[in-house]
């Protein structure tokens, strides 16, 4: 049964991490539709379209769509290829169309496949290509745009050459702006007066702060004051007949041509896969470990694709940098997603100004968080402590590919690396759930097979999901001699999280100490549940979910 969600229900922390996603977005939005080769609007465009209709139409409560840094490469080709704007807008026109019937494909379920170590990998690799791309920004040398995530950049420099150039070009107003607006973001985190006033996000207070600031600068002749090309640089129509213009529409044309036809599908193929991972790793982020219905996300961007085509938008996904955001902002629910959209549309109509008077380096320092918390040491030692060669080396060679190549990329290599590992390491059986309905009250019997990979993530996942409120629970791994760190966690999360928000008794038998698994003196695990489950098995009651070898 689907549980309906109040989208006002957290609407003060909702509105304060909307505001921060805004912030972010804002300059990323121009920034790739500049370095694509599109009018700047277009980025602008999808960012509104990405909050409003595919937050409202997703499933997931901390997800962030809009324009992406790796589709980058894919729009600037294809428009140069296709030889006019609108007749790429049919492109992506096409992909949105193909992600619909991808979603109702149910092609969404191979997210479940994404081992954890590779979506944590990912998610670090982007932390520190955040903060290496941020520094400039922060120093005020902002050659590359704002939202690039690839090492070697479209001016020819990479990521570490263009921090080696800041000695060269150092701003000391921006660096004064950085370090008070990093002073400010920390504060708010750390000082309990400051934490109370959720309502107020550090992030506003940093950017109004760095304004007026370097309006002191340019009122007083400073030479502190920060060029115009170092703030944010958002288009201003000067009457209603060029804010018209902005809008574009598809050229029907581009149907007939079946160089549009294979980008549209390169598009949906790409976007896709990033949405995917993007959505798993926000799932992981997500303290409350809700799980998000990906082939209903599928069908979301296809939606938000198809309509973005329409107005004159770039194509779309699911975007790691701006869900981050949104979470360390404390967004509770896919509200916050809906208010940075709708807030991005009164930017466009109300206030362009004011925002163009925000300094990039203010900017900076947010997402310079934004990137430690992602790529935080802890982590690193996480995996090196779990199990240093079947989870740690993938996940260091996911980040460090990621850091090197692009994100598609990285997770290939870290997938391909877990998979090798598990056919040298492991021989493994079939994985298969015998499924029947439960009535609230049963004992459900869970039995783990000999070895239990991360393939079968899904079907666990699955089996869990479906394990109704108010029910006993014993998971057995008596037989079991390997279980993936996936489905450890996977039954942690739900052991701890879940069961516990639903009543759900949960007892977990034959579990190897080092799994850190074993029940403790929680008042859901009770001794009396024993009791209940020895009286169900004597009754013949008894109802189970269990796991089976395929015969050869």
């Amino acid at each position: 049964m689907t549980k309906k969600i109040n989208l006002f229900a957290n609407l003060k922390s909702d509105f304060a991490s909307g505001l921060v996603v805004f912030l972010v977005a804002l300059p990323l939005c121009l920034g790739i539709a500049l370095a694509s080769g599109a009018p700047l609007f277009s980025g602008i465009i999808s960012g509104i379209i990405g909050g409003i209709v595919v937050g409202y139409l997703s499933k997931s409560h901390l997800s962030v769509s809009g324009p992406a840094a790796g589709l980058t490469a894919i729009v600037l080709t294809a428009i140069t290829d296709l030889g006019a704007f609108d007749i790429f807008l049919t492109a992506v026109f096409i992909a949105g169309l193909i992600q619909l019937v991808l979603g109702f494909i149910k092609a969404g379920t191979i997210s479940n496949y994404f081992p954890t170590n590779v979506i944590e990998g990912m998610l670090a690799g982007i932390g520190i290509i955040i903060i290496l791309k941020q520094l400039p920004h922060a120093f005020g040398y902002d050659s590359d745009f704002e939202g690039d995530e690839s090492f070697f950049q479209i001016d020819g420099n990479n990521t570490f050459s263009s921090i080696f150039s800041i000695f060269n070009q150092v701003q000391l107003g921006a660096i004064i702006i950085t370090i008070i607006s990093l002073t400010i973001l920390i504060a708010w985190d750390k000082i309990p007066f400051l934490k109370k006033l959720k309502l107020i996000p550090g992030a506003l207070v940093a950017v109004v702060t760095g304004v007026v600031l370097n309006q002191i600068f340019i009122a007083s002749g400073s030479t502190l004051a920060i060029e115009s090309k170092h703030l944010v640089s958002l288009p201003i129509p000067s009457n209603f007949e060029e804010f018209k213009a902005i809008i574009m529409t598809p050229n029907l044309s581009g149907f007939a041509n079946s160089k549009v036809w294979i980008t549209g599908v390169t598009i949906a193929i790409v976007a896709s896969i990033e949405t995917l991972l993007c959505i798993e790793a926000s799932d992981r982020m997500d303290v409350q470990k809700r799980y998000t219905d990906t082939n209903v996300e599928l069908k979301a961007q296809g939606i938000g694709n198809m309509i973005s085509a329409l107005l004159g938008g770039l194509p779309m996904t699911s975007v790691v940098v701006r869900t981050s955001a949104n979470n360390n902002a404390g967004a509770k629910s896919k509200m916050s997603t809906i208010i940075h959209g709708v807030l991005l549309l009164i930017s466009v109509l109300a206030i362009p100004i004011i925002l163009n008077k925000i300094p990039l380096a203010t900017l900076a320092a947010i997402l310079l968080l934004v990137g430690y918390k992602l790529a935080k040491p802890k982590t690193l030692k996480h995996f090196w402590d779990k199990d240093k060669i079947f989870q740690f080396i993938p996940f260091v060679a996911t980040l460090v590919a990621v850091v090197f190549t692009d994100l598609l990329k990285g997770v290939a290599l870290g997938m391909i690396i877990n998979v090798i590992f598990i056919l040298i390491g492991n021989s493994k059986r079939a994985y298969h759930f015998k499924k029947e309905n439960y009535a609230d009250g049963d004992i459900i019997h869970i039995d783990l097979a000999q070895e239990v990979s991360f393939l079968n993530k899904a079907a666990i996942k699955a089996t869990l999901n479906d394990i109704p409120e108010n029910s006993k629970v014993i998971i057995t791994a008596h037989n079991t001699v390997y279980i993936a760190h996936d489905i450890l966690d996977l039954i942690h999360e739900f052991k701890t999280t879940r069961a516990i928000h639903e009543n759900i008794k949960v007892k977990l038998k034959g579990f190897k100490a080092a799994y850190n698994l074993e029940n403790t003196d929680q008042e859901q695990n009770k001794v009396t549940f024993e009791h209940y489950y020895d009286a169900a098995k004597r009754k013949t009651i008894k109802k189970e979910i269990f796991t089976e070898e395929i015969p050869d």
